[in-house]
């Protein structure tokens, strides 16, 4: 298809398209002229999570960038390539800019964090998630996970690995029906597009779902009074 078709059928305009592909984030067209190209359904379904990136999860274009060139490089087995993509994501515990906005303070980590820590270690080892302990730090997730433990401890309400654990389980739940449908398309590039798009479309939907379960079991408890 030509440029237009593409900002006909994607629903962006041309200028913006333009301004993706002079930043990297869509492929160039295969060049039929000096001032023509043709696009594919590859540019179409990339172009549609580059929107979804800035649009819906409010990526800023250069983190989009960093998450696209995990997605396509093939150097990287399918956990590496999904994990490496899904981690330059921006994560709760980051700040507008990228950078840590933990419980720490210039003289070190406060007791709170350690605390938490600890917790997320235990969660991990009950579980048995190894991969998660083995990483750690590593992760920017867990990393997330200790500063919103800690802030819930800070703030009174002491969430550690008992409490943690039933909500684990649950999430795993799910994230076996995320892969599941990631295997659904066929290369890798388009596996890991879906992971990136299902992070961020996704959530949305399972933080709606969560608090509409929350107000039919408190309807069901307490009534509607």
């Amino acid at each position: 298809m030509r440029l237009a078709e593409l900002s006909e059928r994607s629903g962006v305009a041309i200028a913006t398209i333009k301004y993706y592909l002079r930043e990297g984030l869509l492929p160039p067209g295969r060049r039929v002229s000096a001032t023509t190209a043709d696009y594919d359904e590859g540019h179409l379904r990339r172009l549609r999570l580059v929107r979804a990136m800035i649009q819906v999860g409010q990526v800023p274009v250069a983190r989009v960038r960093q998450v696209l060139a995990h997605v396509d490089d093939e150097s990287l087995g399918r956990t590496m390539r999904l994990g490496a993509a899904l981690w330059a994501l921006p994560h709760g515990s980051e700040g507008a800019d990228g950078t840590g906005t933990g419980g720490e303070d210039g003289d070190g980590e406060d007791e709170a964090t350690t605390a938490a820590r600890a917790e997320v270690d235990q969660l991990l080892r009950t579980l048995g998630w190894s991969t998660a302990r083995e990483l750690g730090e590593l992760s920017p997730v867990h990393r997330s996970l200790v500063a919103a433990v800690a802030t819930l401890t800070r703030l009174g309400y002491p969430w550690d690995a008992t409490l943690m654990a039933p909500y684990a389980r649950l999430m795993h739940q799910v994230a076996v029906r995320d892969l599941d449908f990631v295997e659904t398309f066929p290369s890798e590039a388009e596996k890991a597009e879906t992971a990136v798009a299902a992070t961020i479309l996704f959530q949305p939907v399972l933080k709606a779902l969560h608090r509409l379960a929350q107000e039919e079991e408190s309807a069901r408890r307490y009534g509607l009074e």
